[in-house]
C-alpha cells in the first residue's frame, strides 16, 4: 500500500477531553499521537495510527475487514504536518482523501505564570485563534516548538492547551524517544489538493447527510427519528475551530 513516511525522533501522546455539541455538553475522550523531529511533526489519532499501521503491514485489508476496521473509527481522522512555515492537513470526505495547506500563522502571548504539570516545569502562554481564546502550558525542558492538533511555534513542547470554555482539553500523557522512519504516518499521500474553505464544515454536512443511512435503516419510522437526531446534532455541531481564520 502506497503511503508517505515521516523520519521520528521522539513521540508526544496527548490525550483529548472534548464536548462537540452545544445542547447537551457530554465530555468525550480520544488519544492522539505526534511524531516528532527536529524541523517537524505529523499528529494523528492514535486509532488510526494503529490502523495504518496494520494496513500497511497486510494485516487487515480495507475492503474485506469492514468490520474490523470499525475498531479503528474516530471523529477525528485527520492527518496534520507541521513546519515552521506551514501545516499540511489531509482529512477523509466521504471515503475520498482531500488535502489542503495553510499558513502557520499563530501568534502567542507568553505569560510569566508557572506550575507543574506532568512532571514538567511549565510557561503559560496564550493565543487567539478560529474565534477562540486558547491557553498553553508548555515546558522548556522538552525543546521543541510543536504540540497537539495546530498549536505549535512556542519554545518548548505543548504539555496541555485548551480553549477558555474548555470545550476542548489536549493533555500531555507520555512522552518518549523513538527513533524509526514511520512508514505508514501518511495512507493518502495522492490525496486531492483543495481549499480549506471547501472542507471546513464537511462534518457538520456529512452527519446529517441521509445517504449515510438510507442504506443501513429500512424502517421508515426508526429512519425519520434517525435523521431528525442527525440534523439537530448537526446544528449544534461544536468543532474545535469555529471559523478558518
Amino acid at each position: 500500500m502506497k503511503s508517505q513516511g515521516f523520519n521520528v525522533l521522539y513521540e508526544a501522546d496527548y490525550k483529548m477531553v472534548y464536548k462537540d455539541q452545544k445542547a447537551n455538553p457530554t465530555s468525550q475522550e480520544d488519544t492522539f499521537a505526534l511524531l516528532i523531529n527536529i524541523k517537524a511533526s505529523y499528529y494523528k489519532n492514535m486509532k488510526k495510527y494503529v490502523e495504518d499501521s496494520l494496513k500497511y503491514e497486510e494485516k487487515i485489508h480495507e475492503k474485506t475487514d469492514f468490520r474490523e476496521g470499525l475498531r479503528f473509527i474516530t471523529d477525528f481522522p485527520e492527518y496534520i504536518g507541521t513546519t515552521s512555515g506551514k501545516l499540511y492537513v489531509t482529512l477523509p470526505i466521504g471515503n475520498k482523501p482531500f488535502a489542503y495547506e495553510e499558513t502557520n500563522s499563530l501568534k502567542w502571548q507568553i505569560v510569566n505564570e508557572h506550575q507543574s504539570l506532568n512532571g514538567y516545569r511549565c510557561q503559560k502562554a496564550v493565543t487567539k485563534k478560529y474565534v477562540r481564546t486558547w491557553i498553553a502550558w508548555f515546558t522548556r525542558d522538552i525543546p521543541f516548538p510543536f504540540g497537539p492538533y495546530k498549536f505549535n511555534k512556542l519554545p518548548g513542547l505543548i504539555v496541555e492547551v485548551y480553549d477558555e470554555n474548555k470545550d476542548y482539553i489536549f493533555s500531555l500523557y507520555n512522552f518518549r524517544k523513538r527513533t524509526y522512519f514511520c512508514k505508514s504516518a501518511n495512507m493518502s499521500p495522492h490525496a486531492s489538493a483543495v481549499y480549506k474553505n471547501k472542507v471546513f464544515d464537511y462534518q457538520r454536512k456529512e452527519i446529517a447527510d441521509p445517504n449515510n443511512y438510507n442504506k443501513l435503516i429500512t424502517d421508515p419510522e426508526t429512519l425519520s427519528y434517525v435523521l431528525k437526531k442527525a440534523r439537530e446534532r448537526a446544528q449544534n455541531y461544536n468543532p474545535i475551530e469555529l471559523s478558518i481564520d
